[in-house]
């Protein structure tokens, strides 16, 4: 009786209940919410699922009840709800059980038969199947450390285009001077060689005036001789050759 009160009592004392917060509240607290938990990094998932009894219940389940019931809580209240339903007739026992019964049965038999080696083929697929993604991802990874190295280079490459344009600025500098120093010789050259054919040109004429000068001075003494004067300066020129003989025989 008493459970069937508790039955009939619950709908009204949930009614009794105040309202859920409505969508614009929860939309509101989540607006206010400042971390950005979609960025932080998700957690690996487990490889192998969790221990379980009896094929079907969970660890968990007992350890969560064990601290409040003891070690036979969990067994007192999976019999004592099953003794529940069926007393209360929630659970009628019929055909339909006694198929669901062997059919469980020939699933615990299938189990523990071929689960062994189901479960070897599962994990070989699955090892294959990680492998791929290991392959792929390992690929990716170089691939993308290729892509880095080679960014790098290039950058490495930009950075020395400003040594190399600075280079090129030098040599097209130096190929100007060499050039503006090229016309300043030749204009030194050109200038040089009409200084010089001026100058030769001075001294030609100079050479030629003293040439001239001469022959006419020659030309003029010679005419200054008289006949009677050559006479004269061959005679004494005799007589300075006699004095010089004498004055070597004298002195040996």
């Amino acid at each position: 009786m008493f459970s069937r009160l508790v039955l009939r009592a619950a709908p009204a004392a949930l009614r009794s209940l105040p309202p859920p917060l409505g969508l614009g509240v929860l939309h509101a607290t989540r607006l206010l919410h400042t971390t950005r938990q979609y960025l932080a990094p998700l957690p690996p998932l487990p490889e192998k699922g969790g221990e379980v009894r009896y094929g079907l219940i969970p660890e968990e389940f007992f350890q969560f009840l064990y601290p409040k019931t003891g070690v036979t809580g969990p067994y007192m209240l999976g019999t004592g709800l099953l003794l529940y339903l069926l007393s209360k007739e929630i659970y009628v026992i019929n055909h339909e059980t006694v198929a669901a019964a062997c059919i469980l049965s020939v699933i615990i038999y299938g189990i523990k038969k071929y689960g062994s080696d189901v479960a070897a083929f599962a994990d070989k697929l699955n090892e294959e199947k990680v492998a791929k993604a290991l392959a792929v991802k390992n690929e990716a990874i170089k691939d993308l450390e290729t892509a880095i190295e080679q960014e790098k280079k290039e950058q490495w490459r930009v950075e020395g285009c400003s040594y190399l344009f600075d280079a090129k600025r030098n040599n097209v500098a130096m190929l100007l001077e060499t050039n503006y120093r090229e016309r300043l010789l030749t204009v030194y050259n050109e200038v040089k060689k009409r200084l010089d054919y001026q100058v030769a040109m001075q001294n030609l004429k100079r050479q030629k005036e003293q040439d001239h000068m001469i022959q006419w001075v020659e030309k003029n003494v010679v005419q200054s001789i008289t006949p009677q004067q050559q006479k004269e300066s061959i005679a004494k020129c005799i007589l300075d050759l006699k004095a010089l003989s004498k004055t070597a025989q004298a002195a040996v």
